[in-house]
């Protein structure tokens, strides 16, 4: 188990998760720069929001850190590229404030739409201004969604219940997945020149950064309001303030600044722009969810499992059925490695049935770090399997197929002469070895998994017995596969231990064995 350093106050259910999973909780919160430098140093994993730095200095002083996780949705406070080169795994927690966001947002358009804070600010001051604080409806208006992602598709919805006509811009959704929520899709220019009301929901890149400036702010209508609750920078700060004042915009609503905490926007105090201190992710429900999921996400890291909100693994989206059988990649691989006299140059992965539908790419990384696991004397992840196999000149083919012999779901993997298959029990749900080299057996892949080649003679498990026995070693399961022709056969042993190399050099002193080697799976 490791330590987990956690410099930001996040839900208490997330630190008790981590507990009870075994980890030791290291909170120090309102740490200076230096200070973190100095805390994480022994650190297996680093947990932020978005006040602390994860700079080159931090992921270089934590040289023992596997992930750093932020509890929240950006990442503009970590160096992702320098964990990367690290092999340090980033997480977030992309969902846990979705709803949140998407509420504020309809909350922020509402607000400027009936100028619900001047109003109030009025009426605080003993000033009864009803006719001043005219507003305006969003039924029959048309709103302009750029960004259709997870928060995008939210505010839609919300937005088409006032009755608002939706429009949208995003390069990576298709018109029919757009046309499936009743959303036409538009050039970012003609959806600025349309919109009456504007919302943005887009990571902050240097592709985005001033998405929404001055020139295209001159295509708006003068009825134009324009609501940001993604990111600071995406909108030219000091042209929407100069298009609100202009006339050339009705108002604007924003949520998040070039910099923060700031109270010197240029957009802070113009009238008919409405401000909040970044309260996007601000409800209570929120905070518990990033919370509990950055705890899961970092809970899943330190185990070596997939996590489903890495940023920086080299895959896309695997499928259900192939992210149920990541763990059978991961120990064929291993397997692969350990019996294998030298590591091949060329691999060949098949996916056979339903597990090779779609994106195969996180299949072949599992497969890699168990592989590369078994001849790498530094940690293997998910992170850094990709680089390792190219520093190595390792090629990793993938085949699939739609049908499977004798199994729902079977993967095979051929690398040099060798070549393992296994599949997932439909009882336990555990992999399973199902053949190595055409000799047929099933027998579940363990820690501790003894190989031996022998003579397909009698009295050959009984001399294999009194061995590991005597030694002290226990037998948890056995299977034999034999070849074709009945002369050959392979021993599959599950033992509670590692075999040592005086119990292998004695296996293989025994007449009839070809060779005997043990393998460990993590």
């Amino acid at each position: 188990m490791g330590r987990v350093l956690v410099t930001e106050k996040i839900a208490e259910s997330g630190l008790e998760a981590l507990r009870a999973a075994g980890h030791e909780v290291d909170l120090q919160l309102g740490l200076s720069a230096e200070a973190i430098a100095i805390a994480v140093a022994g650190a297996q994993a680093l947990i932020v929001r978005s006040a602390t730095q994860v700079d080159s200095a931090v992921l270089n002083a934590g040289t023992e850190l596997v992930v750093v996780g932020r509890a929240g949705v950006g990442l503009d406070n970590v160096d992702t590229r320098a964990a990367t080169d690290r092999g340090v795994m980033v997480v977030n927690a992309p969902e846990s404030n979705i709803t949140s966001a998407a509420e504020h947002t309809l909350a922020m358009l509402l607000a400027q739409a009936r100028n619900i804070p001047q109003a109030h600010a009025a009426l605080v001051a003993g000033r009864w201004e009803r006719s001043q604080w005219e507003g305006v409806e969003l039924a029959d208006k048309t709103l302009g969604v750029i960004g259709l992602g997870r928060i995008g598709s939210l505010v839609a919805q919300r937005a088409a219940a006032f009755g608002m006509r939706i429009v949208a811009h995003d390069p990576f959704v298709s018109s029919a997945a757009a046309g499936r929520l009743d959303i036409e899709l538009l050039d970012l220019d003609d959806l600025v020149a349309l919109a009456d009301f504007l919302t943005i929901h887009v990571a902050k890149t240097p592709e985005t950064v001033g998405l929404i400036n001055q020139e295209r702010l001159s295509l708006a209508k003068p009825n134009l309001r324009v609501v940001n609750v993604a990111r600071g920078g995406i909108v030219d700060e000091v042209a929407l303030a100069d298009a609100v004042r202009s006339g050339q915009v009705a108002g604007a609503a924003i949520d998040v600044f070039d910099e923060e905490p700031t109270t010197a926007s240029p957009l802070i105090g113009v009238p008919g722009v409405v401000v909040t201190p970044h309260l996007g992710a601000s409800t209570s429900e929120a905070q518990d969810r990033a919370g509990e999921q950055i705890a899961e996400q970092v809970v899943k890291a330190l185990a070596g499992d997939f996590v489903p909100f890495a940023v920086n693994v080299a895959a896309g989206p695997a499928s259900p059925v192939l992210r149920e059988h990541l763990a059978l990649c991961e120990a064929l691989g291993g397997v692969l490695g350990g019996l294998s006299s030298g590591q091949p140059t060329t691999i060949d992965l098949e996916l056979r049935g339903e597990v090779g539908e779609g994106d195969p790419s996180l299949g072949r990384l599992s497969l890699l770090k168990g592989l590369l696991s078994q001849s790498s004397s530094d940690p293997v992840s998910y992170v850094n399997a990709a680089s390792l196999a190219e520093s190595r000149g390792l090629d990793v083919r993938v085949l699939t197929t739609n049908a499977a012999k004798d199994h729902v779901n079977t993967v095979r993997v051929t690398g040099g002469d060798l070549t393992v298959a296994g599949t997932m029990s439909t009882i336990d749900g555990q992999p399973r070895l199902i053949e190595i080299d055409g000799h047929r057996l099933e027998i579940r892949l363990s820690e501790n998994m003894l190989f031996i080649r022998n003579e397909d003679v009698p009295g050959m498990i009984g001399h294999v017995g009194i061995a590991l026995g005597g030694a002290g070693i226990n037998i948890s399961n056995m299977h034999i596969g034999e070849d074709s022709d009945g002369v050959a056969a392979v021993m599959v042993v599950s033992t509670d231990g590692l075999v040592p190399q005086n119990v292998l050099a004695e296996l293989r002193s025994l007449d009839g064995v070809r060779s005997a080697r043990t393998v460990r799976l993590a």
